[in-house]
């Protein structure tokens, strides 16, 4: 990969800075790491830097956490990507376990209880227009793939209605189905499925959320949602939207939602404890795979298996919106922010606007 372009304490530098500033979900974490990888140092091309979004895409786990990783590592070589990856993670880290402390600790306060309602609003909305987004990518196929991928898209959906464990095993499996058509290699596929048919019953949820989630940081809330909310009982249905909201409003990666669950667990030891499981699969996967990720690039396997597991993702974001839904509706004046953040959406504002805007509408419900 090279010789490495800058000492540590460069690295820990920008990447402090994009972990301080990256607000607004992985897309604005691509476009900070764009600008500063091939516009204004030029470490990368920008073919190479799209190669590199596109394998980490291609990886379980927060995407957006990968692609800082890996650009870490190119800038300061193997310890340069551990040091970039901890300053892009622990500012995000740190602001929300201390409003996980504010919003748990003191859920009976009016105007806390106002702004969470606003946020969870917004973010129901957000949820639901980044499903929509990705549905769009897939709208090209046509016949038989497209009977696929709308058929992985509800049986994902239904599933994290009824029975979120399960969504898991619809990501899995809807994944697999597509290496068994794409690779004719039906015999294999199936006896990966039974191997990972109890895969729910082993795991817990911070290794679920950094290592077998597919389709993007919001896939982590079906996936949370139901062994934090009716199985362990760590967060109630309100407590665990405005988790999700939090984990959207603050800098960093949205899978720092897992700290607030953490926390809710355990304090800040069980956040901590949380983050770690849930990041570390993506430095191990970046740290020790890095070397071939062109290799990984151009195999057919995994590309399929995201062809399959990318429209059930689809799916499950969006069952996530409509199980948050009920939380978004018990004030009177919460419908008000969904229609505000939906115009400023459509409008091509940020979600991090979308979602500041019904926080601060919160606030002022609250106050009043």
């Amino acid at each position: 990969m090279g010789a490495p372009k800058t000492d540590l304490r460069g690295v820990l530098r920008r990447w402090g800075r994009l972990g301080v500033l990256g607000v607004g979900g992985p897309q604005a974490h691509t476009a900070l790491l764009r600008e500063m990888m091939v516009v204004r140092e030029a470490w990368l091309t920008a073919e190479d830097f799209q190669d590199a979004v596109a394998v980490t895409s291609l990886l379980p786990g927060p995407a957006s956490t990968q692609l800082a990783i890996y650009c870490a590592r190119v800038a300061g070589g193997p310890l340069g990507g551990v040091v970039g990856g901890l300053a892009f993670i622990l500012p995000g880290f740190l602001i929300i376990v201390g409003l996980s402390a504010l919003f748990l600790g003191h859920s009976e306060s009016p105007v806390l209880l106002g702004a969470a309602a606003g946020a969870v609003a917004a973010a129901v909305t957000v949820i639901a227009a980044a499903g929509i987004g990705f549905a769009r990518g897939y709208a090209s196929r046509r016949g038989f793939a497209l009977a696929r991928t709308v058929a992985y898209a509800l049986a994902a959906c239904v599933i994290t209605l009824l029975s979120g464990p399960w969504v898991l095993a619809v990501l899995l499996g809807a994944g697999l189905i597509e290496v068994a058509l794409r690779l004719r290699s039906t015999s294999a596929a199936v006896a990966v499925i039974t191997a990972h048919a109890t895969v729910p019953g082993l795991v817990w949820v911070a290794f679920k959320v950094g290592a077998l989630s597919f389709g993007g940081g919001l896939v982590i809330i079906p996936l949370m949602q139901h062994d934090v909310v009716s199985v362990h009982h760590w967060l109630s249905e309100k407590q665990f939207a405005d988790a999700v909201a939090l984990g959207q409003l603050t800098p960093g990666p949205v899978v720092l939602t897992i700290a607030v669950v953490g926390y809710g667990a355990a304090g800040f030891w069980g956040a901590a404890l949380a983050a770690t499981v849930a990041f570390l699969p993506s430095f191990l996967f970046v740290m020790l795979g890095a070397g071939r990720f062109e290799e990984l690039r151009h195999r057919p396997a995994p590309r399929a298996f995201l062809d399959g597991a990318g429209p059930a993702a689809v799916g499950a974001i969006l069952g996530a919106a409509l199980l948050l839904a009920p939380q978004a509706l018990q004030e009177w004046w919460q419908p008000i922010v969904i229609v505000i953040a939906a115009l400023l959406l459509l409008r091509g504002r940020s979600s991090f606007t979308a979602l500041a805007v019904g926080l601060a509408i919160g606030l002022v419900a609250g106050i009043a």
